[in-house]
């Protein structure tokens, strides 16, 4: 599936960092797969076009600011590992910051976005 937004509509969003990554384009396309996946499909099926202006916008943020989140994140959430320790440390993720939802981990201010936008809600569309 291709993106949702540009690396253009994520500078304008104020993801300016995104210019520096090396793979910005993947991580863009991989941000809207999730994206799409946290509102249980509903995006593709619906058509991006087809959804209305405040919709689109909405979508668009969540998908740079997931992108952001993969970037600094997206090793850790794509391991089977759900906890790691050495030497006393360890590393989790704080439930309360990030949503899982139709697959996909999603940080809560994405998760947000997309509930304004009520296509995360569950329920019988």
């Amino acid at each position: 599936m291709a993106s949702y937004v540009t690396q253009e509509d994520c500078v304008k969003l104020g993801e300016v960092e995104l210019l520096e990554w090396p793979n910005a384009e993947r991580l863009l396309e991989q941000a809207s797969d999730q994206v799409d996946a946290a509102c249980f499909g509903r995006i593709q099926r619906i058509g991006f076009a087809k959804l209305t202006q405040f919709q689109q916008d909405k979508i668009k943020k969540a998908v740079c600011l997931h992108a952001a989140f993969l970037q600094s994140y997206g090793q850790a959430l794509e391991s089977p590992l759900e906890s790691y320790g050495i030497n006393g440390v360890s590393m989790s993720f704080a439930s309360d910051r990030v949503v899982r939802q139709g697959g996909a981990v999603v940080s809560r201010e994405v998760y947000s976005l997309l509930l304004q936008t009520g296509l995360a809600q569950r329920g019988v569309w």
